[in-house]
């Protein structure tokens, strides 16, 4: 599959790179709006820097990872959706749901593949959950908490992209920017739509103008309950932070601290360890199943709707919080 990365200064390029690569992708060039960044990008990784972004467009890819501000993302996968080019788009892509929704009717209308990285779907946790209700042995879903909290937000402004704290271009704080992988777990396990029972917001601890902190509770139409917590209030810059997925049923318990997981099963008494998979290099398993999905002419797994409802129940609970 040949790939290119269009917007090489998002904090997320290295482990895209690795993952195009762990997936066996030839990486035909690479795109920056900052041509300085993408040369040096192109030169330390051995790859060839694309300096025009009509030349991403006329350089043979199968398909093109795009990140960068969310100002001029949605203009730029405009011009991929149009151009007939499979698309895989990183987050934040846009600074409101609206004009998410307004791409995702494009998507539509074209029949354009869209892919969006949500890895933690691809994580230990929820892979040994799925394989569960395969075999007909998880039972009826119970609860599951979600919790991404990492360090300070100055960590962004180290990362040379300072507008993620910036309400006005991020769209909000660490609900917006790491909540979302939770809320998308929710609503991927979920039955049926998700009521939002509660939101808490907060900016305790950090002179940010965005929170630094944020709980949600939300409960689908069977009754099982969700709670989904982000945060920028991890004592340390170092990666990872405080990292949970935890998935209860009636017959299982599956836990996954990013470095380590376990499950327990009551119907054989059994409890193993999960082989760990730790976040960042869950976007390999994202990108090959992109890849595989595209080989065989198939939707995305993770689309621009999935992005859009959890960018939409975001929306509620910010509502909510001011409330």
């Amino acid at each position: 599959m040949k790939i290119v990365l269009a917007g090489s200064s998002h904090w997320h390029a290295g482990m895209h790179l690795d993952a195009a690569r762990a997936a066996g992708g030839e990486i035909v060039g690479v795109w920056d709006e900052d041509q300085q960044h993408a040369r040096m990008f192109a030169r330390s990784n051995s790859l060839r820097p694309i300096h025009r972004f009509d030349d991403v467009l006329d350089a043979g890819a199968g398909v093109i990872l795009l990140m960068g501000h969310p100002h001029s993302v949605p203009g730029r996968a405009r011009c991929i959706i149009e151009a007939g080019i499979p698309l895989i788009l990183e987050k934040p892509a846009a600074s409101s749901t609206e004009i998410l929704s307004e791409l995702l009717e494009l998507t539509r209308r074209r029949n354009a593949f869209v892919s969006v990285p949500f890895p933690n779907r691809f994580g230990p946790a929820v892979t040994a959950f799925r394989k569960l209700q395969r075999q007909g042995r998880a039972g009826m879903m119970a609860h599951g908490h979600f919790r991404i909290v990492n360090g300070p937000p100055q960590r962004y402004a180290e990362d040379g992209v300072p507008w993620v704290v910036d309400p006005e271009i991020g769209g909000g704080g660490a609900l917006r920017n790491l909540g979302i992988h939770g809320v998308d777990a929710a609503l991927d396990l979920a039955a049926g739509g998700l009521r939002l029972r509660n939101a808490y917001v907060g900016n305790r601890i950090h002179n940010a103008p965005v929170e630094d902190h944020a709980l949600l509770v939300l409960e689908d139409e069977a009754g099982a309950m969700f709670t989904v917590e982000a945060g920028y209030t991890f004592a340390s810059m170092r990666p990872g932070g405080d990292f949970e997925w935890r998935i209860v049923s009636a017959n299982a318990t599956l836990i996954d601290h990013g470095d380590k997981a376990i499950s327990a099963t009551l119907d054989d008494g059994a409890g193993a360890q999960l082989a760990p998979e730790l976040p960042a290099t869950r976007y390999r398993l994202c990108m090959r199943d992109a890849f595989d999905r595209l080989e065989r002419s198939e939707p995305a797994t993770i689309s621009l709707d999935d992005y859009v409802a959890a960018m939409s129940l975001i929306d509620a609970a910010y509502r909510r919080a001011r409330e």
